[in-house]
Formats: structure tokens, sequence, C-alpha cells
């Protein structure tokens, strides 16, 4: 008999760290603190004090535009100083994305950013999932939502100039979307999450928005 249960993972929690000392280090457009903690081992007993940096960088929506009738979907394309050492060049195909803001709900942010990067009016939500984008060293959290297209015509070139945004819009086959992923040329966590999602539940998507 399987008696598994996902509550029980994971075995330690919050209640199991003492923070002895906390610092902001940094203070920027984003915040860099500076933690001194101990926590308990799972061989018993508690680790010593040490120390570690965390980026506090807010968290943010990652929306996936997809018309279901004409399974398409709406990538963009723009500049990422992050990706200047990247294979495929600094410009990266991605999902919409934008950081959340006090008081905003997700899907106010997916409309806000889709308006501002893709000119776009989206109809409908539906939550895909939401996890930390790199734990070790950051709290933030990405939400990934999935919107219903109706708009076709939708290439141009969006952003804001006071944001030094410049970005190109794609409507893409959903399939021609998955050869770019399967030859790397999509390779950003979020992006890549949110089209696997859309694959592995397309039928039940379809279904709810048929």
């Amino acid at each position: 008999m399987n008696d598994f249960k996902p509550e029980n993972y994971p075995f330690f929690s919050r209640a199991d760290v003492e923070v002895v000392d906390r610092q902001t280090v940094f203070q920027g457009f984003f915040r860099i603190d500076q933690y001194k903690i101990r926590h308990a081992l799972f061989n018993g007993g508690h680790s010593g004090v040490f120390q570690r940096e965390l980026f506090e960088r807010g968290h943010a929506v990652v929306v996936l535009p997809y018309n279901p009738q004409t399974d398409e979907l709406v990538l963009i394309e723009q500049f990422r100083v992050g990706a200047l050492n990247n294979p495929n060049g600094p410009w990266l195909l991605e999902a919409i994305a934008g950081m959340i803001e006090a008081g905003e709900s997700t899907e106010q942010v997916a409309q806000r950013e889709a308006e501002e990067e893709a000119g776009l009016v989206l109809e409908q939500f539906l939550p895909m999932l939401s996890y930390q984008s790199s734990p070790g060293g950051s709290t933030e959290r990405i939400h990934l939502l999935l919107a219903r297209l109706a708009q076709r015509e939708v290439a141009g070139v969006y952003g804001l100039a006071e944001e030094n945004e410049d970005i190109e819009v794609h409507l893409l086959q959903r399939s021609d979307a998955m050869l770019l992923l399967k030859a790397g040329k999509i390779d950003n966590a979020a992006t890549v999450i949110a089209l696997q999602w859309l694959t592995l539940n397309l039928r039940q998507v379809i279904e709810n928005w048929s």
C-alpha cells in the first residue's frame, strides 16, 4: 500500500530556521540583505551560524497569450543584459512579464504588461503555477498565467521608451514555438515552463475555452 502524502514534504519548515542577524547591505532599485542564520540538520542538532546574501527583487507575473481556436500564441523579443554571453545572443524570445506592484493582483499585472509590451487586451486568465526562480539567493516568486488571445493582428514593436524598452511581438503557431524550444532558441526558465505546461495541459485548456 502506498501511503505517500505530499503534505509530509518537505520535512523541515520556517520554524526550523533561526535568523541571528539581518542587515541591508545595498539599497537601489533592488535590495540586497545579508543574513546570519542557523538551521536544523537532517541528522539531528543544528548548523553553526553562517552568512548568506539575499537578493530582494520582488515578485513577478509571466503571461502567455494563447488562442485555442488557431493554436497560436504570442511571444516577445527584447534585449536582456543578463544574456550578453548567451550563445543565441542577448535578444531573447520570452513570454510577457512584469513585476508586481503594491496592491496589484496577478491578473492586473498581466493585463498591464500585455498592453505595454504587446498592445494586447486579454480576455480570460488561467493560473498555471508559481515557483521560486532562484531560491539559493533570491526571494523572487514567478506567477505563470495563461491568457486567452482573441486578436489575430498582433505584430508590431511596443514597450515604454522611458524604460528603454524595444519589444518585437511575434504571433507563432504553438508547434513552431515548441520547435524553437527544442532547438534551444528559447532558454529562459519562465517561458520554457509556460510552454511545457501548455503542452501538458492542452486538452484541458481547449475544453475549458471551447
